[in-house]
């Protein structure tokens, strides 16, 4: 505007909290992401599993539906530590594939058209900025992983009174402990590879291969060396041993398998499986990575020789 104009007024509205500016990408990202008809229609599918999950626990404390279908459902779907295992274990593979959709437009849009400068121009920080961009991806996945699970386990526990809540209260921190995890590796992981390949398309192809390849090479692994030590370089093992020490289904450090040679003889082989904490330190180190890659991508301008 012309200066002898003298129409420029400081803005007096009420300011955002500091604590909170990152919620603003959020907030904005949403709208966008719900435009997608396709998208909403596979993200309410993504509930599906969880109406299932109710209906089973229904069952079990519904005598006369029992009588009707004249089924025994306690017997054929234990509702256990398993249980929750599992469904847990479905919502995780409903939210990969959320956060593949959703994930890597998020950091890769910016940097392609430069935006990065926009935002850190405002009183807005990187970490600031790294957080909201992460927060879509931990808000809406939180929606359709733990928080539900721990809204199904008040209900199982309701049902089943206190003294089955205060005995299975370990469950509750494995669904929370498994999902969070969960979401945090897909949320770092995706908005990682984003910022470093700068390419929606590429970036959802390598996150696929980060995934899937290193599992099939898992697997070749414990094919070829009799071991279960192959599963240490696929996060798909990685998230299930952690998934199973949490839910108690973890097993042994060591396991037997038998089978017949060529021979007609009866072997017994020794199989040695990694102790947990290695699948922990793991997850870890890959977390660390993504921080730091982050770190190094998320600037607001960058230097191209």
């Amino acid at each position: 505007m012309a200066v002898y104009e003298q129409t420029y007024r400081r803005y007096e509205g009420r300011l955002t909290p500091e604590w909170s500016r990152f919620l603003i990408i959020p907030r904005y990202a949403f709208q966008t992401v719900f435009k997608s008809k396709l998208f909403a229609v596979f993200f309410v599918i993504c509930f599906l599993p969880l109406l299932a999950e109710a209906i089973l626990i229904y069952l079990h404390h519904n005598v006369s539906a029992l009588a009707i279908m004249k089924i025994n459902v306690r017997e054929i779907v234990p509702i256990d530590g398993s249980f929750f295992q599992t469904f847990v274990t479905v919502q995780a593979a409903f939210a990969f594939f959320v956060a593949l959709l959703i994930g890597p437009p998020l950091v890769a849009r910016d940097l392609r058209n430069n935006a990065l400068p926009l935002y850190l121009c405002r009183p807005f920080s990187r970490t600031e900025y790294v957080m909201g961009k992460m927060s879509v991806l931990l808000i809406l996945l939180s929606f359709m992983t733990w928080i539900p699970q721990l809204l199904l386990f008040a209900l199982q526990s309701y049902l089943e009174g206190f003294t089955w809540f205060r005995q299975n209260l370990w469950i509750a921190s494995a669904i929370l402990i498994c999902s969070v995890v969960w979401i945090l590796v897909l949320s770092l992981l995706s908005q990682a590879i984003s910022a470093l390949l700068k390419w929606r398309v590429v970036a959802s192809g390598a996150i696929l291969g980060i995934f899937f390849i290193p599992l099939a090479f898992g697997q070749i692994i414990n094919a070829i060396f009799l071991t279960r030590w192959g599963t240490l370089i696929s996060l798909f093992s990685l998230i299930n041993n952690v998934s199973g020490g949490l839910f108690g289904t973890y097993g042994s450090v060591a396991e037997t398998i038998e089978y017949t040679d060529f021979s007609g003889r009866d072997v017994q082989i020794l199989i040695s499986q990694p102790p947990l904490w290695i699948s922990w330190a793991v997850i870890c180190a890959v977390c660390l990575a993504c921080l730091a890659l982050l770190s190094w991508k998320v600037k607001a301008y960058e230097v191209v020789r």
